[in-house]
């Protein structure tokens, strides 16, 4: 018998590495997505908006959209399989750079925050690809295919900017309006990526299977998990939304923002290559602890000065932290939920990262206009202190029943 599940566990996991090698391509092109809008989303907005506090509106567009498509792509992964979501999210993707290039040509902010909801569907989307990587995968390898198809956002640090740097000024007087043109034929590339991955639809006993999700996300494994996700994606989402911005206030560059996005986004997934074997050394708890310490370290540096070292020095420190405490948040939800659960607890949870993105992210230009950068950075501290703590009971506890537990099963009668 143990031959038997080893071998079905070494021919899923074979399955499950050719499926991680489209998803980090995938992975890879869909960043460009992301990267164009948050590398011109304050710019273009500052250019289209009718008042300097609405510039950061159109990235806040894009998170909503994240938090808005994470339950339906939940919803069509569980009903018609994986596969048919991402060929979806492809088309969102193609459509969010047509849209945003017509936008900018015609000067509609209204328009082009449309454009950049579309972008956040589309990244809701991509969002579950580190999931997918993970189906069907033993144990040992999940945390290490979600690392890897997160690795693929290396080459979306380096795609992303430079794309915008290659064709920021092909249209003038249209700053960024082929930039969005590009994007789109990217995002049709990236459709042809996720239609071979391996993925068949959900078996019909999956469809209503599994404990009610009242039940599993109540489980304080799951509580620790989704606060760090919901503290470690939204404080990094709102100190990288508003370092452009910042920077250009500051009298910086265009290119030197464009540089500080790309290191930021290769700092965010180059990481990602041995994040999964730190998670199986030393336990995702550690390593989310350590993300989020790492994401305060940023925010110290952002308020030691305004140089572009500065400002470059921590989108890369933050980046590391994202990929520490986001991926090892991902990898403890993982541990909560039973195969036939996956979906929903999957979509849940990415609702409740990207809704509060998606809060706190309209705030992010007021309190850059208002308080300045500073501000931006002291709002980091209270979040992450909250998720350490939270962190350190539940893993505290959890390691206080295993004692337990052994005592009990070595002495039946102590108890």
């Amino acid at each position: 018998m143990l031959d038997v599940t080893s071998a079905h566990e070494i021919a899923d996991d074979a399955r499950v590495r050719a499926n991680v090698v489209r998803l980090a391509a995938a992975q890879a092109l869909t960043g460009a997505n992301s990267a164009v809008i948050f590398a011109t989303g304050a710019i273009v907005g500052a250019t289209l908006a009718p008042d300097m506090s609405f510039a950061t509106v159109p990235i806040s567009m894009y998170v909503v959209g994240l938090a808005a498509g994470t339950l339906p792509t939940g919803a069509i992964s569980r009903r018609f399989g994986r596969r048919a979501a991402f060929v979806i999210g492809t088309g969102l993707g193609t459509l969010t750079g047509l849209l945003g290039s017509f936008a900018i040509l015609h000067s509609s902010f209204a328009l082009f925050c449309v454009a950049t909801f579309l972008g956040g569907l589309y990244g809701s989307v991509a969002q579950s690809y580190r999931f997918a990587a993970a189906d069907g995968a033993s144990a040992a390898y999940r945390p290490k295919a979600v690392s890897w198809v997160m690795a693929g956002g290396v080459f979306a640090g380096v795609l992303g900017p430079q794309l915008v740097q290659w064709t920021m000024d092909v249209w003038q007087p249209y700053l960024f309006a082929f930039s969005f043109l590009v994007q789109a034929a990217v995002a049709l590339i990236a459709m042809g990526i996720v239609a071979g991955v391996d993925m068949p639809k959900p078996a019909p006993a999956d469809l209503h299977g599994g404990r009610p999700l009242l039940t599993i996300v109540t489980q304080p494994r799951f509580i620790a998990a989704a606060l760090c996700g919901v503290i470690s994606y939204p404080m990094m989402n709102l100190v990288m939304t508003s370092a452009p911005l910042a920077m250009k206030l500051c009298g910086l560059s265009v290119s030197d923002s464009n540089f500080g996005i790309q290191w930021h986004i290769v700092a965010m997934y180059g990481p990602s290559f041995f994040t999964g074997a730190l998670i199986s050394r030393f336990n995702a708890p550690k390593i989310v602890a350590a993300g989020l310490l790492l994401e305060a370290a940023a925010a110290g540096i952002g308020l030691s000065g305004l140089t572009a070292m500065h400002f470059w020095a921590t989108l890369i420190v933050l980046g590391v932290g994202w990929n520490f405490s986001f991926i090892g948040a991902s990898a403890l939800v993982l541990e909560t939920h039973r195969p036939q659960e996956r979906n929903k607890v999957q979509a849940f949870n990415d609702f409740l990262v990207f809704g509060m993105m998606a809060i706190g992210s309209f705030s992010s230009g007021q309190l850059l206009a208002n308080y300045g950068w500073s501000a931006v950075n002291l709002v980091v501290f209270p979040p992450v202190v909250l998720g350490l703590a939270v962190l350190s009971l539940v893993s505290y506890a959890r390691r206080r029943k295993a004692r337990l537990e052994a005592v009990m099963g070595e002495f039946p009668d102590a108890v």
